[in-house]
């Protein structure tokens, strides 16, 4: 079967997916599974190994991160694939429900879509259960009022992920889309990152150690401590962005750089998202204060609005992850381990035995793969 390259690559890289999906193909073979994942290399190893394993995979991403020439591949072997980088969120709801059409027996989401919808049209009888990758998506299923009735294991609840993946992967990945939109250099670097959870904790940390003077904002004081004491100025959202040259969004929730925070940016100021969904940056706040908009090269990568009272300000691929939109997303080796967790989650789920209910990975499955990675890394 045809492979786009850089998924052969990922492949070369992933050792721990290719064992869980040959560990449990007994159990996945043959069973329909809805997928909702951002279309690039790493989910493409993941959806070839599953194909390979008997599993009838349709596939969907997330508006702006689809990797065009992976989905193309991925059609090529087989896979149903209902996505384009272009999509916006109107295509992306049809996408959605065009993939659940082959009424699954098994879903893998990024972000809540796929499994409300599911929710929505009627949970099929022979509708086993799903996974979710995001903290979002499990904060959005878990405050639905109405029950699945199925188990749904939420990835990013497992402590090994927060440390490998969202941490140490996404801290590099962000900072390397980072410098692939600007060409920028972030030693001396004056940076606010907004939210010191894994995520803005990776992205604040790594930059931190290329040389950039970072502050913090976080209204837990938990977290805030630990980013004093990991070396960062901390204060108010406003006050933090206010000498930032770059400032990244990490909260996960909308609208916490709004007209407020965008009223202390300094002229010149780079903004760039961080979180699943783009919505942390408040855009009716921002296009309310300006007064024309400038595209620095390709459309939509660097934006410039210049405001009413002069100030320009720079944001990256509409605040969309730019991890993924510039560049390729975590690191194989971190997306091994959220990929592993994904397949062994999703055996769990069809093997049956997991309690009716939103959940975190189970504790035998996050035990064997530190296990694993500890082996793998020594």
């Amino acid at each position: 079967m045809p492979e786009n390259v850089a998924t052969t690559w990922a492949l070369k890289h992933m050792p721990l997916t290719a064992q869980a999906v040959a560990e449990l193909t007994p159990v996945l073979a043959g069973k329909r599974l809805a997928m909702c994942l951002h279309v690039e290399p790493k989910t493409a190893a993941l959806v070839t190994l599953l194909v390979r394993a008997g599993v009838d995979v349709r596939l969907t991403g997330s508006p702006g991160t689809t990797q065009d020439d992976v989905a193309d591949a991925l059609a090529e072997l087989g896979v149903a694939v209902f996505t384009r980088r272009s999509d916006g969120e109107a295509e992306h709801a049809e996408n959605v429900r065009r993939v659940l059409d082959v009424e699954p027996d098994l879903t893998l989401d990024n972000g809540g879509d796929l499994t409300i919808e599911l929710l929505n049209r009627g949970v099929p009888v022979n509708y086993l259960g799903g996974t979710e990758e995001t903290t979002t998506g499990g904060l959005r299923l878990r405050e639905t009022p109405r029950e699945l009735g199925r188990p749904v294991v939420v990835i990013n609840d497992s402590r090994l992920k927060l440390l490998v993946e969202n941490e140490f992967g996404v801290g590099q990945s962000v900072v390397q889309g980072f410098l692939n939109a600007t060409n920028l250099m972030v030693p001396g670097l004056r940076a606010a990152v907004l939210g010191y959870g894994p995520c803005g904790k990776g992205v604040a940390d790594t930059l931190s150690r290329l040389g950039a003077r970072v502050s913090v904002c976080d209204v837990d004081p938990m977290r805030a401590l630990e980013a004093i004491l990991n070396g960062h100025r901390v204060g108010a959202a406003a006050e933090v962005v206010a000498n930032a040259r770059l400032v990244f969004t990490a909260t996960g929730h909308p609208g916490v750089l709004g007209a407020a925070e965008l009223a202390a940016l300094r002229d010149g100021a780079v903004l760039a998202g961080v979180g699943h969904f783009a919505w942390e940056i408040d855009r009716a706040a921002l296009a309310a204060q300006t007064k024309n908009t400038v595209e620095y090269g390709e459309p939509s990568r660097r934006t410039g609005y210049v405001l009413n009272d002069g100030r320009e300000i720079v944001l990256l691929d509409q605040g969309r992850m730019l991890n993924l939109t510039a560049a390729n997303g975590n690191s194989i080796q971190a997306m091994d381990l959220g990929l592993t967790l994904q397949a062994r989650s999703l055996g769990a789920v069809g093997a049956g035995g997991l309690a009716a209910r939103v959940q975190p990975v189970p504790a035998d499955v996050e035990h064997r793969m530190a296990t694993d990675l500890v082996a793998a890394l020594r």
